[in-house]
């Protein structure tokens, strides 16, 4: 199954609510001192994978869990900030 296929069959309104409550129980870890940086999420496991980028951070955790679509937030951004520059590009 390729990456496509796998956000097709995702609930990503799940994922997304899952991984916002799972970020914000373990964000204490990460911030302020992995500002920046990404984590990409397996909201089954709650395993978190920090990456310098969001590809990097997806990647890790597809070492782990390949047929899974994970929560990425970018460390010490709010999710609309975050989202907000994907869609502009910025």
């Amino acid at each position: 199954m390729d990456t496509e296929e796998l956000i097709k069959k995702a609930d990503l309104q799940k994922i997304a609510n899952e991984g916002a409550k799972i970020y914000s129980q373990i964000k204490i870890k990460y911030e302020p001192k992995e500002n920046g940086k990404f984590l990409a999420i397996n909201i089954d496991t709650k395993n978190a994978y920090l990456a310098n980028t969001s590809a990097e951070a997806v990647e890790l955790a597809r070492q782990k869990h390949p047929k899974k679509v994970f929560y990425v937030v970018k460390i010490g951004f709010d999710v609309a900030e975050t989202m907000a520059r994907l869609f502009s590009g910025k």
